[in-house]
């Protein structure tokens, strides 16, 4: 059995929400939403998903795994490649990224809220008033309530690189805008998942049928700790209906390769999945 399908999942379907992994998958109770799972106890929520049975056929159309409400944050600068990008397309502003790099506090920043996340094999978008726009492939975290990490899923930090190299202050406008969050397909339960910090992470971008770029890397080459980056992210706030949290990359396209209206986004990260996503220019 691929050890990918079979670690406990929680996949969103048009009829709600499913458990799935092992021997098929199963719905969770009328009414169930992320929310009300991530406002349990971290055990309650793994008493639940192991409780309920799994007789039918795993969901084959799957919506990004988020409530509308669902809060989507984003860590910038926790690889090495990632900050030595980040200097390089922001020549007035490099030390920022130097500096945040080594720094205590990491950045972290709003990127979407739920109704706004795109799942599989939706589009995603780049911008009009952008030269430069890459996907970010990143191990999102699922956090409940009480801030304990009880899950992961893929996540698709879409960026334009053009504008936030222009002005690191430009940075809500080259990373929040229509398309530019993508999630999913599942969120693979903590349980599942023995070391989150060796899980390969790869890329491909696909134009008219061939691969156009690739790009790979690991999580063990995060500079920060998953704990340390979700602390920070309840340090001063609450999150009674759990968050996700895009914990950085360092696999993105150098400028010469931007996406374009028609290619193929397709991200795999070992043991949580594959998102694919087409994309689109403009609203």
């Amino acid at each position: 059995m691929n050890p990918e399908l079979s670690a406990p999942r929680l996949v969103k379907t048009s009829s709600g929400w499913w458990v799935s992994g092992g021997s098929g998958a199963g719905p969770l109770p009328s009414g169930t939403t992320l929310g009300s799972l991530l406002a349990m106890p971290a055990d309650g929520l793994d008493v639940l998903v192991a409780a309920t049975a799994r007789t039918a056929p795993a969901p084959d159309s799957l919506l990004a795994p988020v409530d509308d409400d669902t809060e989507v944050w984003a860590a910038g600068v926790t690889y090495e490649v990632s900050r030595e990008a980040r200097m390089e397309e922001s020549s007035t502003s490099s030390d920022l990224y130097a500096r945040v790099y080594e720094a205590e506090r990491p950045e972290l920043f709003f990127k979407s809220v739920g109704w706004r996340v795109v799942g599989p094999d939706r589009p995603i978008g780049v911008r009009e008033d952008s030269t430069w726009d890459v996907p970010e492939p990143e191990l999102g975290v699922v956090c409940n309530a009480a801030g304990a990490i009880v899950g992961y899923t893929v996540v698709n930090d879409v960026s334009s690189r053009s504008i936030e190299g222009d002005n690191p202050l430009y940075l809500p406008q080259a990373k929040m805008y229509h398309g530019s969050c993508a999630a999913g397909p599942s969120i693979v339960l903590a349980t599942g998942v023995p070391d989150p910090y060796r899980l390969a992470i790869s890329v491909e971008i696909h134009r008219g049928g061939a691969l156009l770029w690739s790009g790979e890397t690991s999580t063990a080459r995060l500079h920060r700790k998953l704990t340390d980056l979700t602390a920070f992210l309840y340090r001063a706030e609450v999150f009674p209906r759990g968050a996700i949290l895009a914990t950085g990359t360092s696999a993105v396209p150098g400028p010469d390769v931007t996406l374009c209206a028609g290619d193929e986004v397709v991200i795999t990260i070992d043991g949580i999945g594959t998102l694919r996503n087409p994309v689109r220019k403009g609203l």
